[in-house]
């Protein structure tokens, strides 16, 4: 047996069934960005380099999707993490997901059209 007891958590208020089902929703919205991208990667390398039915191009928009689903999957996981271990300030941390999200999405579209300008 462990001579080192664990504390137990206390928690200011009680877990609410809306923060679960929030916390859920994100971590939902990660697994689905997660499989768009394993899904068109997988499509790619069974249809373009192993069975050579269709030639697929790197181009902008394949670039920018690419990009888009694999950022939005990691940032959407780790809003789920950062929300589950700091309930209390979910509220701005959602605010700053959605500012930095917007942020992003217009960074990428400016570089697109820098590359493809």
């Amino acid at each position: 047996m462990s001579k080192v007891e664990k504390k137990p958590i206390e928690r200011k208020r009680p877990i609410s069934e809306l923060d679960i089902k929030f916390e859920k929703i994100i971590q939902f919205s990660g697994w689905i960005f997660l499989l768009a991208l394993g899904g068109f990667i997988g499509g790619w390398a069974i249809l373009d380099e192993m069975l050579n039915l269709i030639t697929f191009d790197l181009d902008a928009i394949t670039f920018s999707f690419i990009i888009f689903t694999g950022t939005n999957s990691a940032i959407s996981f780790g809003l789920a993490t950062k929300i589950k271990n700091n309930r209390d300030n979910k509220r701005s941390l959602f605010l700053d997901w959605l500012l930095g999200e917007f942020l992003f999405c217009m960074i990428a579209i400016f570089a697109v059209a820098a590359y493809q300008w």
